[in-house]
């Protein structure tokens, strides 16, 4: 088993409210993201489960626009974001998704530093330097020269963390980010996430584990078939689940 090891969590983040407003989804003829409306505070986490093809996934493209919706609004800090420049709007949503899509041939820090320097428009220095606290706030510090091959999936997981975070976003987006890795490696990740949380990160996250979004969550959303069945505190709906649709997935994942 590899080492975990342990963050400094010395960063405090200023999220920022992501509201969606009858946002569908679809691609081609096939709906696949319909009337979804949901509004996620400032500096809370918003945790969404449902069973595989439930959409979930294509939500969080349709929030950072890797998937432009068929209709309604995406408005972060209050304002519709569809009229902005899709890569200006990902300087201020991060996304991590399953896999961890480093560059093979370049260091962690070479990983992390790359978008501030290229994207933002900092020096080497500067972007180094934000690199570097970065890694180190993800536990990193003392494997900031290693290759991807040279870390395990859970620290890999970490510099995609680390990378999304050095672009300073107002919202993180979490796509199944434990899905990847083995078993071992899942609570470190876990862990990383609760403390962003825990400073003030606005995130949304979709997840299998039923655990972290009863811990973690502010807010818990149930999709399925492309809905919103049900949402509400980690107690609604894990303890007092109203409809059948989201019983019955409570009883085949707990």
């Amino acid at each position: 088993m590899t080492a975990v090891e342990t963050t400094t969590p010395d960063a405090v983040y200023e999220g920022s409210s992501v509201e969606l407003r009858d946002l569908s989804l679809a691609y081609g003829d096939v709906a696949v993201v319909r009337d979804v409306s949901l509004t996620v505070a400032p500096g809370t986490t918003t945790c969404v489960i449902g069973p595989s093809g439930s959409g979930k996934s294509t939500l969080l493209r349709g929030i950072n626009r890797l998937h432009d919706p068929a209709s309604g609004d995406v408005q972060v800090a209050g304002r519709s974001v569809l009229g902005d420049k899709p890569d200006d709007l990902r300087l201020r949503i991060g996304m991590v998704f399953q896999h961890f899509n480093l560059f093979p041939d370049h260091t962690a820090l070479e990983n992390v530093a790359l978008a501030p320097w290229k994207v933002k428009g900092l020096s080497k220095a500067e972007a180094r330097r934000l690199a570097e606290e970065r890694l180190r706030e993800v536990g990193l510090g003392e494997r900031m020269d290693h290759r991807p091959r040279d870390l395990s999936g859970g620290q890999q997981q970490r510099v995609a963390i680390a990378r999304a975070l050095a672009m300073r976003p107002e919202v993180m987006l979490f796509d199944e980010a434990t899905s990847a890795l083995d078993p071992e490696l899942v609570k470190g990740v876990l862990r990383l996430m609760a403390e962003l949380c825990e400073r003030g990160m606005t995130m949304v996250v979709v997840t299998h584990e039923m655990g972290f979004a009863r811990k973690v969550a502010d807010q818990v959303v149930f999709m399925d078939e492309g809905e919103v069945v049900e949402s509400g505190t980690p107690e609604q709906i894990f303890d007092h689940p109203r409809s059948a649709r989201l019983q019955t997935f409570l009883s085949e994942v707990l």
